[in-house]
């Protein structure tokens, strides 16, 4: 990434907000910090930060809401931040394209590190734009996170299309969903693996196995992108 990243603290409680801006600040990022859900997705826009740190309790909009907002128009990566006891579905927050959760109160150095591996996995998957794999009737382009199929532009949210490019990109290699979760997201999510099933039936409601390939389920194992 150019320049000096930048990442939009979201968090109603400015004492957290300043606190976890100062960690941030030391290991050479800048921030924005920001105090309601309105707010967050106003400021978005026009900041335009490399990733977002977004607590879950938010007057005006929740977390929740805040999230799918965000990955209506972009793919930056977001780290959500939860208080300990307070009710988190994980998964709602992976379908909506959460990339990792901290939960407070949070200790400094983990924080720090969960924001560098998230950037880093960002990074690394900004590296290889290039590469649009390409079946019969089917496109797949990471570029502009786009899918053809049939000659027509189909819709897919962030996480669905990293599901199908994953696996597109690796034909007939057998995945458990651990390491779907692993490799999607970054890091294992264990009891969690319902929302690798969640997005393989939505990207099939969109597109029917052709004759050609088609997004195959091993039962008991996991799932594969068969390519005959």
């Amino acid at each position: 990434m150019a320049g000096k990243i930048k990442i939009l603290v979201v968090d109603d409680d400015p004492h957290i907000s300043e606190l976890i801006s100062l960690y941030l600040n030391k290991e050479g990022y800048e921030t924005l910090e920001v105090n309601t859900g309105k707010k967050a997705v106003d400021k978005f826009a026009s900041y335009s930060p490399h990733l977002v740190m977004l607590d879950l309790m938010l007057p005006e909009m929740d977390g929740y809401q805040v999230c799918a907002a965000i990955r209506r128009i972009s793919v930056v990566p977001i780290i959500m931040l939860t208080a300990k006891g307070e009710t988190f579905d994980k998964v709602l927050g992976l379908e909506l394209g959460a990339d990792d959760y901290v939960v407070k109160p949070f200790d400094a150095k983990e924080l720090v590190a969960r924001v560098k591996a998230v950037l880093r996995r960002y990074e690394n998957k900004d590296s290889d734009t290039s590469k649009q794999i390409v079946y019969p009737n089917l496109a797949v382009n990471p570029s502009t996170y786009t899918v053809t199929y049939h000659g027509e532009t189909l819709e897919l949210p962030p996480k669905e299309f990293e599901v199908l490019y994953y696996l597109a990109n690796h034909p007939n290699r057998v995945f458990t969903r651990e390491q779907l979760l692993d490799r999607i997201w970054g890091y294992e999510f264990a009891g969690d693996t319902r929302t690798v099933d969640v997005h393989i039936k939505r990207i099939r409601e969109k597109m029917t196995n052709d004759d050609d390939w088609g997004i195959k389920t091993v039962w008991g194992v996991g799932y594969k992108f068969e390519a005959r």
